[in-house]
């Protein structure tokens, strides 16, 4: 049931979304469209601003899913910028209503995942500490949301199959080499 409230107050801001700016939305219009009560609401979220996030994440690990491998990556880089574009409305909306560093904190917590899983599978059996494989994923990742809000803040007009080929051909065997690279200097 959890879970159905939740997508029903996602389906709701997002109508919302199509009608007024993110910053004019509240909760009670949520709650009013979807039909919940407010304490449901706050069950679930603490703001709105959560809600927005969660929002994201999940869209994000959808477009992820199964798509987390290095020979998977870029589709999953493809879906990731297919899912912003196929809910441009929200995602324009969120962005320009919502403090920057909070949309960063957004893109940062989709595609860290993505990219630490790259990072694990390319060390299996190497003896690279925790710390050295987060170092490698935040870097990566510092690079990935840049690109992406970039692109959203030039209004999501470049093709992003043309950034993606970019990504790739910049980051082709660098995680590797990062690895190596760590590794050598223990």
């Amino acid at each position: 049931m959890a879970n159905s409230t939740k997508k029903a107050l996602e389906a709701s801001l997002k109508k919302l979304l199509k009608e007024k700016p993110f910053d004019k939305i509240t909760i009670a219009d949520l709650t009013g469209d979807c039909g919940i009560s407010r304490m449901t609401f706050y069950y679930h979220f603490q703001d709105i601003y959560e809600l927005a996030e969660w929002v994201c994440i999940e869209d994000g690990k959808q477009a992820l899913k199964d798509k987390k491998t290095y020979d998977t990556w870029q589709e999953g880089m493809i879906q990731v910028f297919e899912a912003v574009l196929e809910n441009k409305p929200f995602i324009v909306n969120i962005y320009r209503s919502v403090d920057k560093a909070k949309i960063e904190n957004y893109l940062y917590k989709l595609s860290y995942q993505l990219i630490a899983d790259v990072v694990d599978e390319k060390c299996a059996g190497d003896n690279l500490s925790e710390n050295d494989k987060q170092f490698i994923a935040d870097f990566y990742k510092y690079g990935f949301v840049g690109i992406m809000l970039d692109w959203v803040d030039e209004g999501m007009k470049d093709d992003y199959h043309k950034i993606v080929e970019q990504l790739s051909i910049t980051l082709r065997g660098n995680i590797a080499n990062s690895i190596h690279n760590f590794e050598s200097e223990m």
